[in-house]
């Protein structure tokens, strides 16, 4: 039995490459934000940029990824202007 079958028969599944691609993009915003926050003293736009960047790990769904992470950086424009 192969590696991505025993993975499975544990009921992990590995996540598609829309999730991976949209992880790694909100992470890179929060990464910025961070920077950005840090920069000009704003703290709520440093806690939006750490929670742009760890919130993937709390979520399963690829839907709920692009949700939750269009409205973390809703907010970080809101707060910016």
């Amino acid at each position: 039995m192969g590696t991505l079958e025993t993975l499975q028969s544990l009921g992990i599944a590995l996540p598609s490459p829309s999730y991976l691609a949209g992880a790694v993009l909100f992470g890179l915003a929060g990464l910025a934000a961070y920077g950005y926050g840090k920069r000009v003293g704003r703290a709520r736009t440093r806690w939006l940029g750490v929670a742009l960047m760890f919130y993937p790990y709390a979520v399963a769904q690829t839907w709920l990824l692009y949700l939750v992470g269009t409205a973390l950086c809703v907010g970080i424009l809101v707060d910016r202007g």
